[in-house]
């Protein structure tokens, strides 16, 4: 199970990154319980949390799937991968989009708070 969580992890990773990288066969039933957790994912004002052990347990229940530890394992190093590159901070645009810095350049002063504020 060690070498379907890497090949899916790789696979999500570059999936990611804009690629079609083929799924392995044997990963498919997995990588669409980790699509439908996904799905229902909560967000928070920094971004999205990840997906919980309770999600799981319920999803499982409600949906009448058996997931044994080592699936639920790989489940959660998918969602791993997926909030790692939620959260990266170096995401470079798509070309020819413009993007403002993520600091202002001119120090704040009086007149700058009126002018945003009114």
């Amino acid at each position: 199970m060690d070498r379907l969580k890497k090949q899916l992890c790789a696979a999500l990773k570059s999936r990611l990154a804009g690629d079609t990288t083929p799924l392995p066969e044997a990963g498919l039933p997995l990588w669409e319980v980790f699509g439908a957790l996904s799905r229902q994912r909560g967000y928070n004002p920094h971004g999205p949390n990840p997906i919980t052990w309770e999600a799981v347990a319920a999803w499982s229940q409600m949906m009448r799937v058996p997931l044994e530890p080592r699936h639920v394992d790989i489940i959660m190093a998918l969602d791993g991968v997926w909030i790692e590159d939620a959260y990266r901070t170096d995401k470079q645009a798509p070309e020819g989009v413009k993007t403002l810095p993520p600091m202002s350049q001119h120090p704040i002063n009086a007149g700058l708070l009126d002018a945003m504020l009114g």
